[in-house]
């Protein structure tokens, strides 16, 4: 999976890249204004032949209540120990967090110190990762930096700068699914956002060159790679991890809905599996909205399963794992466990959960365990 992330972010810089999946987006989208995205988030089904990129976010939420879960694991026995050692101190962790909000406010050029920062999404309080706000304001304040959050409709841009409740705003921690900022509420920062006089992470560049679904079609088009002089290396790496991806056209519908059983329909600016679709379960009025829509088609790759106790019970649930990246460079990974069509908090006994490093061990088989909410199972 890490392998594949840094494959993707050295295309991000490619210009030609760049210019293929930027063409189409919104004008605010080919604003380059320095900063490449805190917290993208690489999602993963592990398929039978390894994991598969299944999608990339850039407002990708649960990072830090992900670190403090991880934190709080400890090792039933020493043969685990071994074999999962903790990744990291915690305390580490959370500075390498705090690390690529300062690295985004040099990346504007800032050369004072980050004073402010704003965490910003529609009616946060009502959000259901508020509490992780929360964290996020503390850990900005622990480290000398103040922090509010904030909605985009008490915000104002004025006198060369971006303001909420009388507090002039360095940089906005951006939460929201608005990703061209187009929304009349979002006008504060999106005005801000333009004339450069605050910093925005993740924005709309970021948006559109990383999480349009569109991409993952460019992303695994060997064949375009190779014109654009890739490296085989990193060809591989894309070839290996991202399933077979196209944009549905009028063109290909036919061919689309008779091979639907094996696809996965996504809206290419969807979040949170809104308006997606499995194929084998896609209904004849769902599909005249895709074609009517923009959607991709996606090889379906399974999730993968796990054993939990729920209430006492052995319950197999799906996962996926999520990789919090910063420049191409893993941050931290976790599963979230589900049952159902797509990823949910709703589950018994699901939501996210640590993911434990495997370490290589001359042993006669390996163990791989997973943490659930009520517990851990293990497999040979």
């Amino acid at each position: 999976m890490a392998r594949a992330i840094a494959a993707i972010e050295s295309m991000s810089r490619l210009p030609a890249y760049q210019t293929a999946v930027l063409q189409d987006a919104p004008a605010i989208a080919r604003l380059r204004t320095g900063p490449i995205g805190v917290f993208m988030g690489y999602d993963f089904h592990i398929g039978a032949d390894g994991p598969k990129l299944i999608e990339i976010n850039t407002n990708a939420g649960g990072a830090l209540i992900n670190a403090y879960v991880a934190a709080a694991q400890r090792a039933c026995c020493a043969e685990v120990d071994s074999a999962f050692p903790r990744s990291g101190d915690a305390v580490a962790l959370l500075d390498a967090f705090a690390a690529t909000f300062e690295a985004e406010w040099r990346r504007q050029r800032r050369t004072t110190p980050l004073a402010r920062v704003a965490i910003v999404d529609d009616e946060p309080e009502q959000q259901y990762l508020f509490p992780e706000f929360l964290l996020f304001q503390r850990l900005f304040r622990s480290r000398g930096i103040d922090a509010v959050i904030a909605d985009p409709r008490a915000m104002t841009h004025r006198d060369g700068a971006v303001w909420n409740d009388g507090k002039l705003i360095d940089l906005i921690y951006n939460r929201l699914t608005d990703f061209d900022l187009g929304g009349p509420e979002h006008a504060a920062v999106r005005a801000g956002y333009i004339a450069g006089d605050v910093v925005v992470t993740p924005n709309p560049w970021s948006h559109a060159v990383f999480a349009n679904k569109r991409n993952l079609a460019v992303l695994g088009d060997v064949e375009r790679l190779r014109a654009w002089g890739v490296d085989a290396e990193d060809i591989a790496a894309l070839a290996a991890a991202i399933p077979r991806t196209e944009v549905v056209t009028q063109e290909r519908a036919e061919a689309l809905w008779a091979g639907r059983s094996k696809l996965f329909f996504k809206p290419s600016a969807g979040y949170g599996s809104k308006a997606a679709y499995r194929g084998d379960k896609l209904t004849r009025r769902a599909w005249n909205d895709i074609l009517a829509g923009d959607y991709v088609a996606q090889e379906l790759v399974p999730p993968s399963a796990r054993t939990v106790q729920v209430d006492g019970r052995s319950e197999s649930l799906k996962l996926d794992i999520r990789n919090y990246a910063y420049d191409g460079a893993v941050l931290l990974a976790a599963a979230r466990i589900y049952q159902g069509q797509t990823t949910n908090f709703r589950t018994p006994g699901g939501g996210f959960a640590p993911v434990l490093s495997e370490v290589a061990a001359p042993a006669a088989h390996n163990v791989v365990e997973a943490c659930g909410p009520m517990g851990c199972s293990a497999d040979g």
